[in-house]
């Protein structure tokens, strides 16, 4: 069973590259992935919230940005790590603003990977 559920834009070139890595990195099959992009897809709370920033679950709690990838890297061994540091409040702190910093960015990020992407 699932740890960490996560969901994710599979329309997003940026997003599929980056859910394709954790893929690999989950040995254990410990996250749930959830494609928010397909219409079939049940969300938990509003699907355009879902694709605004990044979201998991874990142990029944939504969490959303820094938090959210820090209970996805706690599911994986190799980020573990990075995971439980992300349980700091000050480390949280910090890897919220750099999420936010992210996502100013993240706009062009995604034309940058989309060009790449076959038609």
């Amino acid at each position: 069973m699932s740890e960490v559920t996560v969901w994710f834009d599979a329309s997003c070139p940026l997003c599929l590259r980056e859910i394709a890595l954790m893929q690999r990195l989950d040995s254990r099959n410990a996250i749930y992935f959830v494609d928010v992009a397909d219409p079939a897809t049940t969300c938990p709370i509003d699907r355009r919230t879902l694709l605004a920033r990044f979201h998991a679950e874990e142990n029944g709690k939504m969490l959303s940005g820094a938090a959210a990838f820090g209970a996805m890297w706690r599911a994986i061994p190799l980020l573990r790590p990075l995971g439980q540091l992300a349980q700091n409040r000050h480390a949280l702190r910090f890897l919220e603003w750099l999420y936010i910093k992210f996502l100013s960015v993240r706009p062009t990020l995604q034309r940058l990977f989309g060009k790449g992407k076959p038609a």
